[in-house]
C-alpha cells in the first residue's frame, strides 16, 4: 500500500477528545499497511484569537510578526497530536511547515507554496513513523515563517501529496463531503459524489468553503485525487477528481455564495489602458486579488469601474485607489453590503439557457441583481446581503438540484 495523507481542519482537533478521536482514525490507517502523513490546522478558532491578540497591540501588525505569531497554533496542534498519536503506541513524529520542507514566496499573511522538498518526511516514513506535518505555513527564500491565508492547510496537504505521489489526499472536515449548496441555507441539498477539478475550482472560489480553491488548482495539475470526508463518521464522502463525461445531463452542479465580498466602484475614471492598468496593477503590488469587474463607458474620455474584493482587503484597496487618484476628479463607492451568488456546473458548456433561468429565479423571487460575470462553467452575480439566502434558495429549486436533475 502507498502514501496517504490526511488532513484536519480546526474544528477536528479542537479538544482533547476530538485530537484522540482523530489519532485513533490515523493509527487505524497505519495499521492497514499505509504510510501515514497528516497536515493539520491550529485548533478551533485559535487563528482568530491570535488575530484579535495582535490588533489589540496594533491595528496594523507588520506582516513578517504576524505570521510569526499564527504559525504557533498548527505547532500547538502538532504537538499535541503526536501525543496522542504515541500516546496508542504508534511511532510518530511532528514537522513545522519548514522543517517539512514547505517552501513559498514572500508574500506575507497570503503566500502560494513554490515547491515542496519531501526528503525529510520520506526518511521518517521509511523509518515506519506516521508524520504530522504543520500545515497553514512554510519557508520564504530568506528562511522567515510565511502562512498561506485561510484554508491553507488545505494547500499545503494537496501540494505534500503531490510531492509524494500520494494515493489520495483525504481531506477531514465538519462536513462529510460538498454539496451541491450549502446545507445551512439549503436543508434539502444533495451531497455530490465526485466533482470534477474544474467545478470544484469554481465552486471554492465562489464561497463553498469546504476546500481552498489553491489547493484545488495544485490537486488539477498534478493530479491528486481529494477526498472529502467528515472527521465524526466513517462515511465515504465526495471525491474531486477529472471526470471524464463532458455531454453531462446535469447543466447545474451546485449553487455557491461568497459573503466575504465587498464592491468597489470607480466613477469618471480616464478612459484609456493605462488607467486601468495602473490601478490594478497598484492592487496586486499590495496582494489584493480582484474578481468580478465590469467597466461601463460614461462618455468618451471617462468610464466607470466596479470590482470586488475581499471584505477585509476593503480598507486597503480604498487607501490604495486613494493614493492613485490623488487630486484627480474621481468618484469612489465601497459596498459591502452585497453577497456574491452563483451557479456553477460542466454541463452548462453544452446547454443553451442557464444564465436566463437564473435571471428568471432571481425576477421570480424579486431579487435585485447588480453585477454579473460569467465563465464556461459558471454565472456570478452581486445580490443584496439580506437576500442571498433567498437567492441561493431560489436557484436551487430552479434547477432542481436536490433531485441531481
Amino acid at each position: 500500500m502507498g502514501i496517504v495523507v490526511q488532513k484536519y481542519g480546526g474544528s477536528s482537533v479542537a479538544d482533547t477528545e476530538k485530537l484522540m478521536a482523530v489519532a485513533r482514525r490515523v493509527v487505524k490507517t497505519a495499521q492497514q499497511g499505509h504510510q501515514v502523513v497528516v497536515v493539520v490546522s491550529a485548533q478551533g478558532k485559535t487563528t482568530d484569537l491570535l488575530i484579535e491578540k495582535a490588533r489589540q497591540i496594533s491595528k496594523h501588525p507588520p506582516k513578517r510578526e504576524l505570521d510569526m505569531l499564527l504559525a504557533t497554533g498548527e505547532q500547538a496542534s502538532i504537538a499535541l497530536l503526536a501525543m496522542a498519536i504515541d500516546s496508542l503506541g504508534q511511532p510518530v513524529i511532528s514537522l513545522t511547515g519548514p522543517q517539512g520542507g514547505i517552501l513559498t514566496d514572500t508574500q506575507h499573511t497570503k503566500a502560494r507554496i513554490r515547491m515542496v522538498d519531501g526528503a525529510r518526511i520520506k526518511e521518517e516514513l521509511d523509518r515506519g513513523q506516521v508524520v504530522i506535518v504543520a500545515g497553514f505555513q512554510g519557508l520564504t527564500p530568506t528562511n522567515d515563517i510565511a502562512t498561506l491565508g485561510r484554508g491553507g492547510s488545505d494547500t499545503t496537504a494537496v501540494a505534500v501529496a503531490a510531492a509524494l505521489d500520494a494515493e489520495v489526499c483525504e481531506i477531514y472536515t465538519d462536513v462529510d463531503g460538498v454539496y451541491s449548496a450549502d446545507p445551512r441555507l439549503v436543508p434539502e441539498a444533495r451531497k455530490l459524489v465526485e466533482v470534477d477539478y474544474g467545478e470544484m475550482l469554481e465552486l471554492a472560489s465562489l464561497g463553498a468553503m469546504v476546500l481552498q480553491p489553491r489547493a484545488v488548482e495544485v490537486a488539477a495539475v498534478y493530479g491528486v485525487t481529494i477526498h472529502v470526508r467528515s472527521s465524526f463518521s466513517q462515511d465515504e464522502g465526495t471525491r474531486v477528481r477529472e471526470v471524464d463525461l463532458m455531454e453531462r445531463e446535469i447543466t447545474v452542479t451546485g449553487v455557491a455564495s461568497d459573503e466575504n465580498c465587498a464592491k468597489v466602484t470607480l466613477v469618471g475614471i480616464p478612459n484609456d489602458v493605462n488607467t486601468l492598468c495602473h490601478i490594478f496593477t497598484s492592487l496586486a503590488e499590495v496582494g489584493i486579488n480582484v474578481d468580478m469587474i465590469v467597466q461601463a463607458a460614461a462618455s468618451k474620455r471617462t468610464t466607470d469601474l466596479s470590482f470586488t474584493v475581499t471584505r477585509e482587503d476593503l480598507e486597503e484597496t480604498l487607501n490604495t485607489i486613494a493614493e492613485i487618484r490623488s487630486d484627480q476628479e474621481w468618484e469612489v463607492f465601497a459596498d459591502d453590503d452585497v453577497v456574491k451568488v452563483s451557479i456553477v456546473g460542466a454541463g452548462m458548456m453544452t446547454n443553451p439557457g442557464v444564465a436566463a433561468r437564473m435571471f428568471q429565479a432571481l425576477t421570480e423571487a424579486d431579487i435585485p441583481v447588480f453585477v454579473v460575470s460569467t465563465s464556461e462553467i459558471k454565472v456570478s452575480c452581486l445580490v443584496p446581503r439580506a437576500r442571498h439566502v433567498d437567492a441561493v434558495q431560489a436557484l436551487h429549486r430552479k434547477f432542481e438540484l436536490h433531485a441531481g436533475k
